[in-house]
């Protein structure tokens, strides 16, 4: 006998969470039913699998037919300490893997399958049977936050703030101490020489290169407390896009690792250089606060909240596995078209553009948006 909760079917389908693929032409949704797969741009639904049970994470494997799945929801498909690698062409698990407590976060290659818990992340070969390469102490990472390159894996540290930095190859570790509180999102370039960091502040973006851990840059997202949904550098590795609860998305220049000097005249780490867009001459007085000096983003624009109630939130928090739904998930399409996702009641897709101004300045503009679940 199922005595489980309904959800009012007047809702509609309920988004546990939403995620893009690898270069951002899919999009995978966890839904309370099962899941389903989108292309990006135009927003059309590609694939839809209902089991009548939760799914709360999806990762894709590039276009393949392979999905990272973890249960969520009020009736999870599987226990939420399970990872099942499904092949959608045969549609049933390929691979099973268990742990001791919840799968927070998943990272696949073609090589690698990559599982975050709360204290330590998971290294297997993907093969048949999954053979465990390594395992890697973390300080609580609630988000599962973990990023794989081709040649690198970044994860928290075993000290809040801190970034582990894994090269695949050799086995190398090399410490970040990237933030004095812990980490609220990751991301590394596409080249896999920087990585942009933000701590539960959410005040600093820091950038650092992946090849000497040296700090290339600090980016002011704002002066007040947020929090920091989502970091995402732009194909090219020159811009890097963030969202976070204040609605807004902010993108901001990146410097070239290769190229920093030409940007300051001294090695000094970017938080002195001696000028900023936003404040022009006011950034070269000396004895003005730091905020003056900052680097901050060249343009931004809204993006859709949702509009949850409170008491919805509560409640999504007592039955998805990873809290409340996400959103401000970013992907880019190109260097001048950025998608911002998100999770939830109303899940939404939307469509920014970058264009430069007749004043000579570059925007950031909403082309479209549409609710991906319907309705």
């Amino acid at each position: 006998m199922n005595t489980r909760q309904v959800i009012d079917e007047s809702v509609g389908p309920y988004s546990l969470s939403a995620t893009f693929n690898n270069d951002s032409s899919c999009f995978s949704v966890g839904l309370d039913t099962g899941f389903c797969v989108f292309n990006s741009n135009p927003c059309e639904l590609k694939v839809s699998r209902d089991f009548n049970a939760g799914i709360g994470v999806v990762e894709m494997l590039g276009q393949s037919n392979y999905l990272a799945i973890v249960g969520g929801g009020r009736t999870p498909k599987f226990p939420q300490n399970k990872l099942v690698i499904w092949d959608d062409a045969k549609q049933k698990a390929a691979i099973t893997l268990e742990f001791r407590t919840s799968v927070l976060g998943v990272n696949l290659s073609r090589s690698k399958i990559v599982v975050a818990i709360l204290n330590s992340v998971h290294v297997f070969a993907f093969s048949t049977p999954p053979k465990k390469l390594s395992v890697y102490e973390t300080s609580d990472n609630p988000l599962g936050l973990v990023c794989l390159g081709e040649k690198l894996l970044a994860f928290p540290g075993r000290s809040p703030g801190q970034v582990q930095l894994v090269e695949l190859t050799t086995g190398n570790i090399s410490i970040i101490p990237a933030h004095s509180s812990p980490l609220r999102a990751m991301a590394l370039s596409h080249d896999g020489e920087m990585l942009a960091t933000a701590s539960e502040a959410g005040t600093l973006i820091r950038i650092f290169s992946t090849g000497n851990c040296t700090k290339l840059a600090e980016l002011r997202r704002g002066v007040d407390h947020a929090v920091v949904f989502s970091l995402s550098f732009s194909p090219s590795n020159t811009t890097l896009a963030v969202t976070s609860d204040k609605g807004t998305l902010h993108v901001f220049d990146v410097p070239n690792p290769h190229h920093t000097g030409a940007r300051s005249q001294s090695p000094a780490p970017a938080t002195e250089e001696p000028t900023s867009q936003k404040w022009g001459i006011l950034g070269r007085l000396p004895l003005l606060p730091r905020v003056f000096s900052d680097t901050y983003s060249f343009a931004s624009a809204h993006f859709a909240m949702g509009d949850e109630s409170l008491q919805e939130q509560s409640s999504v928090q007592s039955f998805a596995s990873h809290g409340r739904p996400k959103k401000g998930v970013i992907g880019w399409l190109d260097d001048n078209t950025i998608l911002v996702i998100g999770s939830g009641k109303e899940g939404r897709w939307e469509k920014f553009l970058l264009h430069d101004g007749d004043d000579g300045k570059r925007y950031c503009v909403r082309e479209g948006w549409k609710r991906y679940l319907g309705g």
